[in-house]
């Protein structure tokens, strides 16, 4: 609009310089008739026509001063008017702005930016380009879409360092190179798979615990295979068990989460014996024989019972010296009574021991004889014998070759112990006290020991049946 205002100012301006021109000609270029020679014009005919084209000339002036300001007049009438016009266009945008503009675009840079061209536009046509709701959902989704790709990034960086952190435990093992590489392999995919992800959810998605299980499983039977054992034992928290390499595996194939196959550490099944001073009714009435399978328990409390070994095998089982005296005693009396009148007395006393060892056998005899006139007498015989037997004290004795017939004690002790048990089991009868202390020794894995040692006087070993 102004470059066509402009323009016709100045054609005016073009027009009146024309005009004057043409009147300069008429004025001067006026035909002079040829046949009639020229006059010479009179000094007064002179100024006269100076002064008529003096007047054409301040009157033209004076007529283009007045159409130039006409139109200045018209043209600044007309530019305050779009200029006011573009203003109140230009408040009317900054509106629009502010209203699309809100929330999260409050203070974003392209408000800022938008206002900026707003404010530098020339025209309302410049103006009416500006598509402010169109410019404002596309930078919400500009933000929206750069909040996803943060919140994707994020997420990626997160997969990454758990999965990272996963792997790292297993490759601080000592793997073998097979098992080694395949992890390796298995953690470079996860890691291409996390980053070529489109969506948190596909990140979500990617989970390393499937992989971990299975490298983990196959760790754990080459630690089973290696073990220099024939056994394993296997421990979860405070429970421990001991199996073969093959039940091993199989348990361990059981497991499906991988946070819980982490909760198992296998130990290589060293057996040792431990020797066990207990009472009988500990060790299942001391009814065992070397080489029976059993398991150890613990009374902790009047209410908690503990399973210390889950198997073992006895070594010999002794019952000890002092747990019970060998006491025998025997008597024997007879007495005759014979009256008359006359009286006559007598007595005679005899008394013998003797003691092999701390064995002491006594033997003992009184003889005594009356008479009278009145014909009355009477005789009394009495014999007893009594002796104790401390195995303890027997076994020392026969040390110090101090008892007489020592082999053939030897062979009756070493079957007095069985003797009894066996007694006992077809008499149905208890002979020893269910008190007396047996010394029993097991072969267990060393992995039991320092509880076995622990709960040494609350033991119970049982014998496993079949």
């Amino acid at each position: 609009m102004a470059e066509d205002i402009e323009e016709k100012i100045r054609r005016l301006r073009e027009l009146g310089r024309v005009s004057v021109e043409e009147k300069e000609e008429k004025v001067s270029v006026a035909p002079i008739p040829r046949p009639s020679p020229p006059r010479r014009p009179s000094r007064l005919g002179r100024l006269r026509e100076r002064e008529r084209r003096k007047r054409i000339i301040i009157g033209t002036s004076i007529i283009a001063v007045i159409l130039i300001a006409v139109v200045v007049g018209v043209y600044m009438t007309y530019q305050n008017r779009a200029a006011k016009q573009l203003q109140e266009a230009k408040l009317a945008k900054i509106k629009e702005v502010n209203q699309y503009f809100t929330g999260e675009l409050e203070n974003d840079a392209m408000k800022i930016q938008l206002i900026n061209q707003i404010n530098q536009a020339k025209s309302i046509e410049e103006l009416e380009k500006i598509d402010v709701k169109a410019i404002a959902e596309q930078r919400k989704a500009q933000l929206e879409q750069e909040r996803l790709q943060k919140e994707l990034q994020q997420a990626r960086d997160m997969k990454l360092s758990q999965i990272e952190q996963s792997f790292e435990l297993l490759l601080s093992q000592p793997l073998p190179e097979d098992i080694k590489s395949e992890a390796v392999q298995a953690l470079n995919q996860l890691k291409e798979k996390v980053k070529s992800a489109k969506t948190k959810e596909e990140v979500s998605l990617i989970d390393p615990n499937p992989y971990l299980l299975e490298l983990w499983r196959d760790y754990y039977y080459y630690l089973i295979d290696t073990a220099p054992t024939q056994k394993v034992i296997l421990k979860k928290g405070t429970e421990k068990s001991i199996y073969t390499k093959a039940e091993a595996k199989y348990v361990l194939s059981k497991v499906t989460d991988f946070t819980e196959l982490l909760q198992y550490t296998i130990e290589k099944a060293e057996m040792v014996q431990v020797a066990l001073v207990l009472p009988r009714e500990n060790v299942n009435g001391a009814f065992l024989s070397s080489g029976d399978k059993v398991k150890i328990f613990a009374q902790i409390n009047s209410t908690t019972v503990q399973k210390i070994a889950d198997e073992g095998y006895v070594n010999m089982v002794l019952f000890l010296t002092d747990s019970g005296v060998i006491a025998v005693s025997e008597s024997q009396q007879e007495t005759k009574k014979i009256e008359t009148s006359s009286q006559t007395s007598y007595s005679d006393q005899y008394s013998e021991s003797y003691a092999p060892g701390d064995q002491s056998i006594s033997y003992e005899q009184n003889k005594g004889e009356s008479h009278s006139t009145t014909q009355s007498s009477s005789q009394t015989i009495s014999a007893s014998y009594t002796y104790n037997v401390a195995l303890n004290e027997i076994l020392k004795a026969i040390a110090a070759n101090k008892i007489a017939a020592a082999d053939e004690v030897k062979e009756q002790l070493s079957r007095y112990k069985w003797k009894v048990f066996d007694l006992e089991q077809n008499t149905g009868l208890l002979a020893t006290e269910p008190t007396a202390k047996v010394l029993v020794i097991v072969e267990v894995p060393a992995e039991f020991v320092e509880d076995i040692l622990k709960y040494r006087d609350a033991l119970y070993i049982t014998k496993i049946a079949g």
